[in-house]
């Protein structure tokens, strides 16, 4: 009988054994596939009583002004960046735009954020992004950006698949800038695949920030050549993978006085309304690979009441 129970106790210890090692299994899963932290990101009180200043200055009601207001901080409550949902509020209030316009606005934006930080999320969980390098929250500053200029979350998701350099995760701020170069390119009218493959190669063959922003400001100011078929996507990418730099990939086209189709419409982009998603990139500035290689593009316009945070600049 003692033989028995000390057999049937025995049992029960390896049996519990197991199910302690499948819980804890399960809890370090779960553990890792929490891809983002929360940004939490408050609207401080000092923010909110100095816009409610400028919008009762503006002669607005508080009221209104806390419509506005509240947005923010619940966007900041769920993990999101507040401080360029309250710069855009701020912006439209100081130039005269009514909070009803503002709203909607304001909501795109927080749209736009949402949709960023799903996308880096899942890039996270797949293994393509690694969390720990760069800025997460520039990367969504630049992710909502650049699907308030008109790339897709399906064209990101792409790209962060497609874009690796030599196999590795690349960093949540490399796929913010991406995805904004996408966009720049888009806005060429050129095919998003054929766009999204030059960038992809770049992202590739080891490009910093600065110089995927450059090869996307580069393609959208010679816009017009690659529409009438001068310049292809294909030979760009070609070479881009036989390792030539951003600086050197139009060289020819501009010795020959080509390239300036678009110029113009680079001006008036710097003014324009747009609903951007995010402020202005800083990612030139972000990853320790990429210090001393571009340049701080903080400077532009922003419309309070059409735009999204984005200066109007390119990058």
């Amino acid at each position: 009988m003692d033989s028995d129970k000390q057999t049937a106790s025995w049992s029960f210890i390896k049996t519990m054994h197991k199910r302690i090692v499948i819980h804890l299994w399960l809890l370090c899963l779960a553990l890792s596939l929490v891809a983002v932290p929360a940004l939490a990101e408050p609207l401080s009180m000092q923010d909110r009583e100095a816009i409610n200043r400028l919008g009762t200055a503006r002669g607005h009601s508080v009221e209104e002004v806390n419509r506005l207001l509240d947005q923010v901080s619940k966007a900041g409550d769920r993990g999101l960046p507040t401080e360029s949902l309250a710069n855009k509020v701020r912006e439209g209030l100081a130039k005269g735009v009514e909070p009803r316009r503002i709203d909607p606005v304001l909501k795109q934006m927080v749209g736009n954020f949402e949709s960023a930080r799903e996308v880096l999320q899942e890039s996270v969980a797949k293994g393509m992004v690694d969390q720990d390098q760069g800025n997460r929250q520039r990367a969504m500053e630049s992710l909502a950006e650049a699907f308030g200029r008109g790339a897709t979350a399906d064209e990101v998701r792409d790209l962060a698949r497609s874009g690796q350099h030599q196999g590795q995760r690349m960093s949540p701020d490399m796929l913010g800038v991406g995805a904004k170069s996408l966009a720049v390119i888009k806005e060429a009218m050129i095919p998003s695949k054929d766009g999204a493959a030059v960038v992809a190669e770049g992202m590739r063959q080891g490009f910093r920030s600065s110089e995927l922003a450059d090869l996307a400001r580069e393609i959208k100011r010679h816009g017009q050549d690659f529409r009438e078929g001068r310049i292809t996507t294909e030979s760009i990418r070609d070479q881009i993978s036989r390792g030539e730099r951003s600086d050197r990939l139009f060289r020819d086209q501009d010795h020959s006085g080509s390239g300036g189709g678009d110029r113009g419409g680079d001006r008036m982009d710097r003014g324009r309304d747009s609903d951007r998603g995010g402020r202005d990139d800083r990612s030139d500035r972000g990853d320790r690979s990429d210090r001393g290689g571009g340049r701080d593009d903080r400077g532009g316009r922003s419309d309070g009441g059409g735009g999204g945070g984005h200066s109007g600049r390119d990058h």
